[in-house]
């Protein structure tokens, strides 16, 4: 059982007592009739050979509240993008895969960088944004979730937790953030627990008192993939295209939407799902590229608010995280002995160092090209550019998804690269 306490800024929906999922899961068929609710899951088609994603399948063959699913995704050829659309042939509500590495969404791509919308490389970003593209194109749901597809434990009442502040009209929050416990025989997610936290407060004791920073601290778990929106946030927000997504979206999500309409909601008592290495060494991969890319757009949004960052400051907070960190790691190892959990002090310490290192090379990355990667441009401004761009995705990924004997000759008719 979570505690009942409201800390920070943003309001928090605790879970308390006994599971209730299937009274929320029927008030959100009859919400979802007045708030139609799409569900967005960004995949890589490796995750189609875990189990993960076939268990997510079977429980969201049982959600009746749902009014879409659109599945985006990355890294797939034809004949896999294909079977994924077979796998998920089983479930009863309006689906869509989007092939992002197929041909006509290529042809979009093409067409946005001559007009200047650069939407950087394939990944998480660019493909939630091409999924709220199509939302938004079929002007058939008012509310957008999104959760990631290697959740291990997952349950549909998972999904109902997050969707469920948005879509019931007596609360109506406009952006839900979900956060959980994540641990086995250990306490996981170290990227939060030993790099996030101990770095926005760091910042705090630095900077002093930045509404912004208060803002992010406020978050249990700023890094979950899971949330839920209106979809007019989906229309206003621009997205990071690389591992800063989760913090680009909360910064976006301060920008366009008023605090008192932004809540974080428990939805599960624990929460499993692949782990990434650390890679102290290698700065192109695992957590070390993770916390790069973190600390960048944070930085890039602190200076965004008007804050000056030099190397003065830069100095004097890699000093400062150094030792609130080690301070932060002292609790968790009293947290884990208290609760019988296992707690390997030296790698803890060698993630701490490696997190120091990552804000480092991130501050270097920042004094020199303070803008860095552009963030994927929202999409009124797509549609100001290109007015039609809208209609032109919803009929590629249409044609995409009709049965196999229409798309044969649709493909004749379009030279579809051999893929029908």
């Amino acid at each position: 059982m979570s505690d009942f306490y409201q800390t920070g800024v943003v309001a928090t929906l605790h879970r308390l007592g006994s599971s209730n999922g299937h009274k929320i899961a029927r008030e959100l068929e009859a919400f979802g009739r007045q708030r139609p609710i799409a569900l967005v899951l960004p995949a890589l088609y490796s995750e189609f050979e875990s189990e993960a994603i076939h268990n997510i399948i079977r429980e969201l063959a049982q959600v009746k509240f749902l009014n879409q699913i659109v599945l985006s995704l990355d890294r797939a050829g034809c004949t896999q993008f294909h079977k994924a659309k077979e796998y998920l042939s089983v479930l009863p509500q309006n689906v869509r895969v989007i092939w992002n590495d197929g041909p006509r969404l290529a042809a979009l791509y093409r067409t946005l960088e001559e007009n200047d919308l650069r939407i950087g490389p394939a990944g998480k970003g660019r493909g939630c944004w091409m999924a709220y593209g199509y939302v938004l194109a079929s002007q058939q749901s008012d509310i957008i979730a999104v959760h990631d597809c290697d959740i291990l434990n997952y349950s549909r009442e998972m999904l109902a937790r997050l969707c469920y502040p948005i879509a019931n009209p007596s609360i109506d929050f406009e952006f839900c953030k979900g956060f959980y416990a994540r641990l086995t025989d250990r306490m996981h997610g170290r990227v939060t627990r030993l790099l996030v936290s101990p770095l926005i407060r760091s910042l705090t004791s630095i900077l002093g008192h930045i509404p912004l920073l208060v803002y992010l601290d406020s978050f249990r778990y700023p890094l979950a993939g899971e949330f839920a929106m209106k979809v007019d946030l989906a229309r206003a927000n621009r997205i990071p295209p690389d591992w800063g997504l989760e913090i680009g979206m909360l910064a976006e999500i301060y920008r366009n939407c008023a605090i008192k309409r932004i809540c974080q909601v428990d939805i599960c008592d624990n929460y499993e799902h692949k782990h990434q290495p650390l890679s102290p060494d290698d700065p192109e991969s695992g957590l070390l590229k993770m916390t790069i890319e973190i600390v960048k757009i944070l930085f890039r949004t602190l200076a965004a608010e008007g804050i000056v960052l030099d190397n003065g400051v830069f100095n004097s907070l890699l000093v400062r995280y150094v030792r609130t960190a080690e301070d932060t790691l002292k609790r968790y190892h009293a947290d884990a002995l208290i609760n019988g959990l296992k707690f390997d002090r030296h790698l803890e310490e060698i993630a701490v160092a490696a997190f120091s290192r990552g804000i480092d090379l991130a501050r270097k990355s920042f004094l020199e090209d303070p803008l860095g990667a552009p963030l994927i441009p929202n999409w009124n401004r797509v549609i100001a550019a290109i007015p039609e761009f809208l209609n032109r995705l919803e009929t590629a990924v249409e044609q995409e998804n009709l049965p196999a004997v229409k798309q044969h000759v649709t493909a004749r008719a379009t030279v579809y690269a051999g893929c029908g």
